[in-house]
């Protein structure tokens, strides 16, 4: 069987996609799974065994392009692709497997997407109340699985693969290879400051940490170098060389494995959240008005502090500097506690 899966736009949501990969192949063993996804992906993508090859999807995210996409359409049906998982809702994801002529076509029903699926789910939103959920259900006749307690357990959660021999050719090029261990901080979310903890609590945490022994690194896009440095600013001078900044100086590829170099994460809400979960790394998740009750991280590694419930609006703080005061009410001490046995754990 050869299988086409349309694949999500967010690094968290491409991480979780592949329990679905892996479901199918667990259903499938001889399939060959392609996921067709922007090029950002294709570190992510080759990482997973279950994948046999990433398409790169050309158009921007929000850009219809109808003309394009039936151009790549046509072009996949050389394939012969025998099923297609489209898992964005959007109407325009649904178009190349269409016009690539795939018999089944399979997805939630999202944008009103009759004829371009054939296989369509309705979705009851409280019936499957995590995403990994909605993504492994398809992998399922829909007349067998109607909620997620139909759904066989364990869900195959995500896992990323990193050999040692990468992890020392990696951190010898960015200069780790200092005797201390080291954690990882993802300091940056994609919504900006009301779903960050604040920098300043990072730094307290970071200080604690540095004087245990230990080196931190900061992981990110360019757009958190910022909020890196203010992480290092904050720390008494002698301890900032134990502190290095990577935010905007790696590429995915590379990020993945330095976090799998890490002892443990502390992470904000985020793709790196993640990625970390499914390198099955220790792991502090802070989550504020974002809540995990959708996404969480897929670990039994990961502890998750939050201290409200429910659903909160995520792109405007409410406190200094564009902090949400749920997340400034999380201090260093708690996530220090949470963290401690989690890292005493991982050096048994």
């Amino acid at each position: 069987m050869k299988i086409l899966v349309i694949g999500p736009s967010w690094v968290g949501d491409m991480m979780m996609s592949q329990s679905l990969y892996r479901t199918l192949k667990a259903e499938y063993p001889s399939a060959e799974i392609d996921v067709m996804a922007a090029a950002w992906c294709r570190p992510l993508l080759t990482r997973m065994p279950e994948v046999h090859q990433a398409l790169p999807m050309p158009l921007g995210h929000g850009t219809l392009a109808i003309g394009e996409r039936w151009r790549l359409g046509h072009a996949l049906r050389a394939n012969q692709y025998d099923h297609a998982y489209v898992l964005p809702n959007s109407f325009k994801s649904a178009l190349v497997p269409f016009f690539a002529n795939v018999p089944q076509r399979t997805g939630w029903r999202g944008e009103i997407r009759y004829g371009l699926l054939n296989d369509i789910r309705v979705l009851d939103k409280a019936a499957f109340p995590l995403m990994v959920q909605r993504y492994v259900a398809l992998a399922y006749d829909k007349g067998r699985i109607h909620c997620a307690d139909d759904l066989p357990q364990p869900l195959l959660w995500p896992q990323l693969q990193v050999s040692e021999e990468e992890i020392a050719k990696t951190t010898t090029a960015f200069n780790l290879t200092d005797h201390r261990p080291m954690i990882g901080f993802c300091p940056g979310a994609e919504f900006g400051p009301a779903k960050r903890w604040p920098h300043y609590h990072y730094a307290t945490l970071a200080q604690r940490l540095i004087e245990q022994g230990y080196q931190i690194a900061l992981f990110g896009s360019a757009k958190d170098y910022a909020a890196g440095e203010q992480i290092r600013t904050a720390l008494q001078a002698n301890a900032r060389d134990c502190c290095i900044n990577l935010a905007g100086k790696t590429q995915l590829e590379q990020a993945v494995i330095l976090i799998a170099s890490c002892q443990a994460i502390v992470s904000n809400d985020s793709g790196l959240m993640h990625i970390t979960a499914a390198l099955n790394k220790p792991l502090i998740a802070l989550y504020g008005p974002s809540s995990p009750d959708f996404t969480p991280p897929l670990s039994d590694k990961a502890k998750v502090i939050r201290l409200i419930s429910g659903y909160h609006k995520v792109r405007k703080g409410d406190a200094d500097q564009g902090y949400h005061q749920s997340l400034i009410d999380i201090q260093p001490q708690q996530v220090l506690e949470a963290l401690t046995p989690l890292l005493a754990a991982s050096e048994e």
